[in-house]
């Protein structure tokens, strides 16, 4: 009988599996009787506790319609005093934290609205009543009674003077922000790298403070679109429990939030969800062990339908446009250009001149507040102005589209308009028999008076509404609605007449654009945004897509919109603005305009569409004092040959960053 070889395969994996077990189980004794011994026995007697602190989420990041950075995110290094570890004396950790700042010559938190020095007084009013309420004193209490009053509640009686102040600065913070296990305390943002490394250093003296890596604020170009993007800063006290309500949305009271533009508007989507940290410690308050017990989840992305380079380029061109004019003795003290996407109403720019450096705002906003040329205000989308001739294509959008003018009627302009007795207005020059595309061209006062007048205020004022002129637009940051005049009972006589030539009402550049763009389109008036879509922190999934949104439609026949256009094509090609683009690469149609102003010379205005047979851009531009309109289309024109000739990249450009603290 041959011999037959015996099978011991089974026998190995059981032996492997029982090996594994053994070692399994040694491990986890291990764990229990030795390396976490403490931890289990305290268990076992019932007396562990827990205590959760947070754990920063990073806010989301805000793109431009291509993807490109504008406001990111960055590392940094805050100092925290965590209580669940503070074992030595919590005032001689905060002086010798201190002493480490001092030498290094950083900044600190200190929010005790006490002067440093005697004799002791109060540095803002506001704060101060918070001081006295805190510490239960009465409403006349001086800032020496706050002192002497804090001197005792910290136990700091046997330190100086000078010791005294600074130790209460802090522990003044960290009453007011309810510093415990759960609440940890910031004493300084954004430390330079080598003072963080003397901190870990003398981590053996710090007892209790910690240097966290947390998520900063970081925007590519600190002067680019900053009044449309806003900034981010801490929680104001007035907003804490009232206003924006953050405390009931569970934010913290040191976290910074949204101030002004995409970032206060889009604060709910770019705040993250902040994760959990769990500490067990034992029946005498020590810390047994701490693990993440919630993950942070980052804040949403925004992307803009800003394009920075077009963005750049009209910024750029309104500052040295408006520098270069007024060294040649020209009246304008400012300007602002916008473009929107014709078939949607998207923002593709929004600039200002002039601007500020969001990194040197909080240091210069005081400055910057009383500056008599206002950086601060947006003129893009708030300022306010007579828009001049720019508002003649929706005088003869409203002429044709109620009987009131036919295509090839020519009126005969012989300057002065007699129709009213006591209003009779002159136009610029005796040009004769005109039609509507020479009246265009040639920017005919006399002709347009009599537009208006057929028409009359009423209807004038709807075709203004219905194109967006004199109403809010709809953007996701704060614009003006204008001024509208409205008309009452049979119109405001002579008046109207200043209506057709764009006088006695006055538009935002936001909302002169969006108007040649609802008119090269076909007359579809889109609500105007600045945000695309919001998507996740990795970019992969779109959370919400902004889809443009029909306001109204304007009834605009083709041989309507046609003869309006071709009027408009001619004022490039020869007539008031064909000194710059009767050789442009494009055909574009455009008009310009000049208002006049009360408080000096006359504003400069220009709007236009490009290309002119498939619009895809609407642009304007005010020069505030402008005088004359070359210098708005010189902008005009930069902007377009960005737009159409440049051969930017549009995913690898690099620019300087500035950090945001």
């Amino acid at each position: 009988m041959p011999f037959k070889k015996k099978n011991n395969i089974p026998y190995i994996i059981l032996a492997v599996l029982l090996a594994l077990l053994i070692i399994f189980y040694s491990i986890r004794l291990y764990s229990i009787q030795i390396a976490n011994r403490t931890k289990y026995s305290t268990m076992a007697k019932g007396s562990v506790s827990t205590r959760t602190a947070i754990l920063k989420a990073p806010r989301g990041e805000i793109l431009d319609r291509y993807g490109r950075q504008i406001a990111i995110n960055r590392d940094g290094y805050n100092v925290v005093f965590s209580k669940a570890y503070v074992k030595d004396d919590l005032n001689d950790v905060i002086l010798s934290l201190i002493d480490l700042f001092n030498k290094s010559g950083v900044k600190y938190i200190d929010k005790l609205p006490i002067s440093n020095t005697a004799p002791y007084t109060f540095t803002d009013n506001d704060d101060s009543k918070k001081v006295i309420s805190t510490l239960g004193l009465a409403k006349y209490a001086t800032a020496e009674n706050c002192y002497n009053q804090l001197v005792k509640k910290f136990k700091i009686e046997n330190y100086n003077e000078t010791e005294q102040r600074a130790i209460m600065g802090v522990r003044y913070g960290m009453l007011i922000s309810d510093f415990s296990i759960s609440y940890p305390y910031t004493f300084a943002e954004d430390i330079p790298a080598d003072l963080m490394r003397k901190i870990c250093e003398s981590g053996f003296a710090l007892s209790g403070v910690t240097v966290d890596v947390v998520p900063f604020r970081q925007y590519v170009d600190t002067t680019l679109a900053v009044n449309l993007i806003g900034t981010v800063a801490p929680i104001f006290e007035e907003d804490w429990e009232t206003g924006a309500k953050y405390k009931e949305k569970g934010y913290q009271y040191n976290d910074k939030v949204g101030k002004g533009g995409i970032e206060e508007y889009a604060e709910e989507y770019l705040h993250g969800t902040d994760g959990e940290i769990t500490y067990y410690l034992d029946s005498n308050g020590a810390i047994i062990e701490s693990k993440v017990t919630k993950e942070p989840i980052p804040g949403k992305t925004v992307m803009l339908t800003l394009d920075k380079r077009i963005q750049k380029t009209a910024q750029d061109s309104l500052s040295n446009t408006i520098r270069q004019i007024r060294s040649e003795g020209s009246p304008v003290v400012a300007g602002a250009a916008v473009v929107t996407d014709v078939k949607t109403g998207g923002v593709i720019c929004g600039a200002n001149y002039p601007t500020y450096d969001v990194s040197t705002f909080s240091e210069n906003y005081e400055e910057l507040s009383k500056d008599p040329s206002l950086p601060l205000t947006n003129r893009a989308f708030q300022g306010v102005y007579p828009v001049g001739s720019s508002i003649k294509p929706a005088v003869a959008t409203a002429a044709m589209e109620n009987g009131k003018y036919t295509i090839g009627e020519t009126i005969t302009c012989v300057r002065t308009y007699r129709y009213f007795n006591d209003y009779q207005p002159n136009c610029m020059h005796t040009h004769g028999p005109l039609d509507l595309k020479h009246a265009l061209s040639y920017s005919c006062n006399y002709f347009f008076f009599e537009l208006g007048k057929r028409v009359g205020a009423t209807t004038l004022t709807k075709y203004f509404k219905d194109y967006g002129l004199g109403v809010k637009t709809g953007v996701e940051v704060d614009d003006s609605s204008g001024i509208l005049v409205e008309p009452d009972g049979d119109g405001l006589g002579g008046d109207t007449l200043q209506m057709s030539i764009g006088q006695l009402n006055a538009f935002t550049p936001l909302q002169l654009s969006n108007y040649i763009g609802t008119f090269s389109n076909g007359g579809t008036h889109y609500k105007v945004t600045l945000v695309d879509k919001i998507v996740s922190y990795d970019l992969k999934k779109t959370e919400k897509d902004n889809k443009p949104t029909v306001l109204n439609t304007i009834k605009m026949s083709e041989e309507t919109k046609n003869a309006i256009k071709e009027g408009m094509l001619s004022v490039t090609e020869d007539g008031t603005g064909s000194r710059m683009f009767s050789t442009y690469g494009i055909k574009l149609g455009g008009k310009t305009g000049t208002s006049q102003s009360d408080k000096g010379a006359d504003h400069s205005i220009f709007v236009a569409f490009a290309p002119y047979d498939n619009p895809q851009i609407a642009v304007s531009v005010v020069l505030e004092h402008g005088d004359n309109g070359a210098a708005a289309m010189l902008i005009a024109r930069n902007i377009f040959d960005e737009y159409f000739f440049s051969t930017a990249n549009d995913t690898s450009e690099t620019q300087p960053t500035t950090v945001i603290k």
